[in-house]
C-alpha cells in the first residue's frame, strides 16, 4: 500500500519560491505519509526549473513524476519534445504501475474551445493571441488539431489498459469537464470567452467510455472544487495557483481589513505595500495552503 499526492499549478517562479518553500511542501508530504508525488503541470515557466523541483523531491526520497502544463510548453520547441520529453520523471502518454491492479496515467492534455461562449474559432484565436499566455506556445497545427491528436493517443492507451483489466488514475493539466468551468456575470463576462483555453469537453467525453478510470486529477483553473463523481469516475481539481489567489491571502487581507471587496487580480499592488507583514503571514500558513491544494489517493 502507498499514498499518491497530485499537485498542479505550483508556479514556483511567479510565487517566488525557493528551497525554503519546497521544504515546507516536503514536510506536508511526509506528514501525510506520501510515498509518490506527481506534479500535474505549471510547476514553473521554465522547464529546467520544473525539473529542479522534481529532482528536489526525488532526492528527498519521494518518487516524483510530472507532466507539462501550458506554462512549461511555452519553453519547449517541437511536438516530439512536448509529448516525449527526455526525462525519466516525465509522464505523458505513458503510465506506470502503482500496484498489480492500478496504474497512474499521465497526459499533458489540451483544449477544444467548447467551454467558451464564443462559437467562432477565428474570434477565439484572436482572444488567445491578445490575452492568453499560450500565444507563446508553438504547436504544429491548430488547437483543434492538437486536441484531436491528444484524443487519439489517449484512446490508444485507454484501450490497452482496458484490455489488461487495469484500473486507471489519470492525471492531466487541462479541464475535462464543464462541471469545473465557472461562468462570470457582469462586469467580468469576457472571461467566459477565455474559458476556451481551460480544457477539452471532447477529452471528458472520451473518458466517459471507460469504466476502469477510477479518478481523474487536473488543475489549470486556479480554482479549487469539491470532488465530483461523473459517470462513475471521481474528478478532483484543487490547483495551488498564484499567491494572490490563495486562501491564506484572502484571510490575510480580511483579517487586516485591507479591502472592502475581494478581487484577487487587484491584490498584487496591495500586497507589495504590505510585503513584510504578508511574508510573515505567508510563512506561518503556507503549510496549510499546500495541504489544501493537493489530491491524495491511497493505492
Amino acid at each position: 500500500m502507498g499514498n499518491l499526492a497530485i499537485i498542479s499549478d505550483l508556479h514556483v517562479d511567479i510565487n517566488q519560491f525557493s528551497e525554503q518553500e519546497w521544504l515546507i511542501l516536503w514536510k506536508v508530504l511526509t506528514d501525510k505519509g506520501i510515498t509518490r508525488l506527481h506534479l500535474a503541470g505549471d510547476v514553473a515557466n521554465k522547464v529546467d526549473l520544473c525539473q529542479a523541483v522534481v529532482e528536489f523531491f526525488a532526492k528527498k526520497g519521494i518518487p516524483t513524476t510530472f507532466n507539462f502544463g501550458n506554462h512549461e510548453l511555452a519553453d519547449v520547441e517541437g511536438e516530439e519534445m512536448m509529448n516525449h520529453f527526455p526525462d525519466s520523471h516525465f509522464l505523458n502518454e505513458r503510465y506506470l504501475a502503482l500496484n498489480k491492479q492500478t496504474v497512474l496515467l499521465g497526459m499533458n492534455g489540451w483544449y477544444d474551445y467548447q467551454f467558451s461562449e464564443l462559437k467562432e474559432n477565428k474570434q477565439i484565436l484572436r482572444m488567445k493571441n491578445l490575452y492568453w499566455y499560450d500565444r507563446f506556445i508553438k504547436r504544429e497545427g491548430s488547437d483543434i488539431e492538437v486536441n484531436a491528436r491528444v484524443l487519439i493517443a489517449m484512446k490508444k492507451l485507454l484501450d490497452q489498459l482496458e484490455a489488461k483489466k487495469l484500473d486507471v488514475i489519470l492525471t492531466t493539466h487541462f479541464v475535462p469537464k464543464k462541471d469545473f468551468i465557472v461562468y462570470q456575470n457582469a462586469p467580468y463576462e469576457r472571461w467566459n470567452n477565455l474559458n476556451a483555453f481551460l480544457g477539452s469537453a471532447s477529452f471528458g467525453q472520451l473518458l466517459d467510455q471507460y469504466d476502469n478510470i477510477k479518478q481523474v486529477v487536473f488543475g489549470h483553473t486556479h480554482r479549487r472544487f469539491e470532488d465530483k463523481l461523473i459517470h462513475g469516475t471521481r474528478y478532483s481539481c484543487r490547483p495551488f495557483g498564484y499567491y494572490y489567489e490563495w486562501q491564506l491571502t484572502r484571510e490575510f487581507v480580511r483579517e487586516n481589513h485591507l479591502i472592502d471587496s475581494y478581487h484577487p487580480m487587484k491584490l498584487r499592488t496591495l500586497l507589495r505595500k504590505h510585503d513584510p507583514e504578508f511574508n510573515r503571514y505567508r510563512n506561518e500558513h503556507l503549510y496549510e495552503e499546500f495541504a489544501k491544494a493537493m489530491t491524495t489517493i491511497s493505492y
